[in-house]
């Protein structure tokens, strides 16, 4: 909090009036993505940083994997709230990342485990969001030309990649340790009961969005493999890892999580929260506290007997149903959601963009632009991306169109990015053209 007011025009006029230092961090203001975006160049403590510079940066596809400003690496959020977010992680907030990363694995692996993932060449496969300027991606270990290091042993495979190319990609790897989003490796445990999918890794990571008990069981079933669950946000990348217990343990030494009710007050442990406040304690760049993230936690009562003591957590958001489209010949084929929502989010000049699929071979898109970008050239890059991602899926007659409607809210006032079908598949794919 003293960094923050320090060196942070948007703290320090915050703070104004506030003892420091403060002792009690419910005593600070409550901020969030908008009011902290909306004063972007105060918010950033290093006073290079501006949103201007910040945006130019996010929408050159060539800065990929590059540093910001020769410094800093920069994540973007999807705009679930309403609005997008851009994020900087500086070598601090990176350091802290990877150290709670192999906290987890401690979490997850027996040593004999680990043995097996060392004898077997210690190949780690990660199914991530690539080509744009995505928080996971970003945070990778990289050398200062932008290449990954260890890319022998830590490969990354492309979420965008149609199923059956991932599929014959993670044969040929043949990884020890498979990390990806939580939809896309249910695709994947179904392509393993298949037998088309023919791996053996030790242990399956799932993040970013929840499945049910059973959806996770199920994986560690197919795999035969022990199963770690993760949970962050570009905010903080790396807020909880799961136990055998299925519960999640907050690394409250680096981050603050309270679960609060609609109007910020403290909810009781077993109670769900209408929202989270989280206080990022390695960031100084972006300073983030008291931050509403938007999800509904649970924290658990009593302790864990799995016996870790950090507090236990369940997330209750973030799942997401597969979309089920049919092919030219009436073959079902499943997509990811966080796939879809990838692609979308790499358009420069996008602020939010929801996608409702209203049958199994209709997409509706609902547009917002950032201030400074034109929507009719968006919805041309929105779309271009959207055809090319389907096309690669061999779904070449899906209607694309756009909504005039604004993009909807939920109840608890965040956007859902993809909502699926909720019918039943069609027999074949209907005959249409992209508006």
């Amino acid at each position: 909090m003293s960094h923050a007011r320090a060196h942070s025009p948007y703290y320090r006029q915050l703070y104004r009036g506030l003892p420091d230092p403060v002792h009690d961090v419910k005593l600070l203001p409550v901020t969030d993505k908008r009011k902290l975006m909306a004063d972007f160049d105060n918010w950033c403590t290093d006073r290079r940083v501006t949103l201007e510079r910040a945006r130019s940066f996010i929408d050159d596809p060539t800065q990929v994997g590059r540093p910001f400003l020769d410094r800093y690496r920069v994540g973007t959020s999807s705009g679930s709230s309403g609005i997008r977010g851009i994020f900087l992680f500086d070598d601090r907030s990176t350091a802290v990342t990877s150290a709670m990363a192999l906290r987890g694995f401690g979490r997850w692996l027996r040593w004999r485990d680990a043995a097996r993932i060392v004898a077997g060449g210690a190949r780690v496969a990660t199914i991530l969001a690539t080509g744009g300027h995505f928080g996971s991606s970003t945070v990778l270990p990289r050398r200062g030309d932008g290449s990954r290091i260890g890319e022998h042993r830590l490969r990354v495979f492309s979420v965008f990649a149609p199923l059956p190319q991932l599929v014959a990609e993670l044969n040929d790897f043949r990884p020890a340790v498979l990390i990806g989003y939580a939809g896309q490796l249910a695709l994947l445990a179904g392509e393993q009961e298949a037998g088309r999918l023919r791996i053996r890794p030790t242990l399956v990571v799932l993040g970013a969005e929840g499945l049910s008990q059973q959806g996770y069981e199920r994986i560690a079933s197919v795999f035969q493999s022990r199963i770690g669950n993760g949970y962050g946000a570009c905010e903080f990348m790396s807020t909880a890892a799961s136990c055998p217990q299925n519960w999640l343990h907050v690394n409250s030494d680096w981050v603050i999580v309270e679960p609060v009710d609609r109007d910020h007050r403290p909810v009781s442990p077993g109670e769900a929260s209408h929202t989270v406040l989280i206080t990022n304690l390695a960031n100084e760049v972006q300073p983030i506290l008291r931050y509403d993230l938007g999800d509904s936690l649970l924290v658990r009562p009593d302790p864990c007997p799995c016996g870790d003591p950090f507090p236990a957590i369940r997330a209750r958001g973030r799942a997401s149903d597969a979309l089920l489209f049919r092919d030219g010949r009436g073959n079902q084929v499943p997509v990811a959601p966080v796939a879809l929502a990838g692609v979308i989010d790499r358009a420069p000049g996008l602020e939010l963009a929801q996608v409702h699929q209203t049958s199994p071979s209709q997409l509706s898109v609902r547009l917002r632009a950032a201030h400074h970008a034109d929507l009719e050239e968006l919805w041309r890059v929105v779309r271009a991306e959207i055809q090319t991602f389907l096309h690669a899926h061999q779904l070449h007659d899906i209607s694309v169109t756009r909504s005039d409607e604004a993009p909807e809210q939920s109840a608890g006032g965040k956007y859902r990015l993809i909502i699926p079908f909720a019918g039943a598949p069609e027999r074949s794919a209907q005959e249409s053209e992209s508006k």
